[in-house]
Formats: structure tokens, C-alpha cells, sequence
């Protein structure tokens, strides 16, 4: 029996509610995969909705060897003062072939560790990335649209495309099942074709 694909999603203090559940559920009841939450210090964090979450895993990169991505949820902390430095976790996978995604303002943590350098990528806006934290490498990749970008296994969105981010990030994981994920897109976009 072959093993689960294992898909990691890091939360933080301040998790948005939204933009994770197309992706997990999707992964899980579709693709069969295994999805594990990851935090800081594997200490329980909150959503902006107040939920709590208790992760099972901290994000400490030997903790999470058997990951085969990993995606970053946003929240307002990876544009605090002292946002978790999850660089070696994000190259780490990136590393062994993994898929590493950033949704919201969790792009933040992948522009950091460099992952944007020579691959298109989107976010919250033109601009944005760069108000947040100043220049990055790849700058000039920068898509201003309204949906994710997949580049070479690196998955970007803004906080408003958890969508298209889900259906991005399980294309580079399964590229056999298109046709089910092209299915799980228009069945998504159902909603937006008649408001």
C-alpha cells in the first residue's frame, strides 16, 4: 500500500478562517491525503474568527521530514515585528521536491525565504509584499491578478482566492488528476457565476 501524500499547513496567532478548508477538505476527501497542522512551539493559536486550533506539529523542519508540501495560511503576524522564522521548514521541502504555498499574507514567509526569486507568484495586490517587508528577490515576477499562480511547485495567493489557491496546490501535488481537479474548480466557481 502506498503511503499518504503529506501536506503541512502552518497557522499562527490570528489564522484566517477561510482561506485553508477548500484545500484540506479537498485533499483529504478527494485525494486521499494526510493533512497535519503546524505552529510555533506547537502551541494553540487563533483565528481571527476566534476559534482555536491545537497543531499537532511544531514547524521545526526535522519535525516534519516525511512533508511533501507545505502551505502558510495568513494572519496579520507574518507582518508583525517578529513573524516565525519558517524559512528552513518552506526550503527544506522545496529542498526534496515538495510544494510550498503562501496564501494572504502567508506569501509573506515564502518571499522571506526566497522562493519567489524567478518564479511568478501574486499576493494581496501590487505592492503589497514590498509595503510589508521591503524588497524581495523575484519583485519583478509579481502577478497582479485575481487568482493563485503555480510556478515551478511554488503556489501563491491573495486571502480572496482559497479556491483557486486549493486547486492550484493539489494540481502540483496529484498532475495525473487534472480532470478531477479541473471539476473541483468549476464546481467552486459555481457560486460566482451567478452573482
Amino acid at each position: 500500500m502506498a503511503e499518504k501524500t503529506m501536506i503541512g499547513l502552518v497557522f499562527v496567532e490570528g489564522y484566517a478562517d477561510w482561506e485553508f478548508g477548500f484545500l484540506s477538505g479537498a485533499a483529504v476527501e478527494f485525494f486521499d491525503a494526510r493533512v497535519v497542522s503546524l505552529a510555533p512551539g506547537r502551541k494553540p493559536v487563533k483565528s481571527i474568527g476566534g476559534l482555536v486550533l491545537s497543531p499537532e506539529r511544531g514547524i521545526d523542519h526535522d519535525e516534519n521530514t516525511d512533508l511533501d508540501a507545505v502551505a502558510v495560511i495568513g494572519s496579520e503576524t507574518w507582518f508583525s515585528d517578529a513573524p516565525p522564522d519558517i524559512a528552513p521548514l518552506l526550503l527544506a521541502v522545496h529542498v526534496r521536491g515538495g510544494t510550498v504555498g503562501g496564501i494572504c499574507a502567508g506569501t509573506l514567509a515564502l518571499a522571506r525565504a526566497g522562493l519567489f526569486s524567478g518564479r511568478g507568484h501574486t499576493s494581496n495586490g501590487h505592492g503589497w509584499i514590498q509595503g510589508k517587508i521591503g524588497d524581495y528577490d523575484g519583485a519583478d515576477q509579481y502577478r497582479d491578478i485575481p487568482f493563485a499562480v503555480s510556478d515551478k511547485r511554488v503556489v501563491s495567493a491573495s486571502g480572496t482566492a482559497p479556491g483557486t489557491f486549493a486547486a492550484a496546490f493539489l494540481e502540483t501535488l496529484f498532475p495525473a488528476k487534472n480532470d478531477d481537479i479541473n471539476t473541483m474548480r468549476h464546481l467552486m466557481a459555481r457560486e460566482y457565476g451567478s452573482a
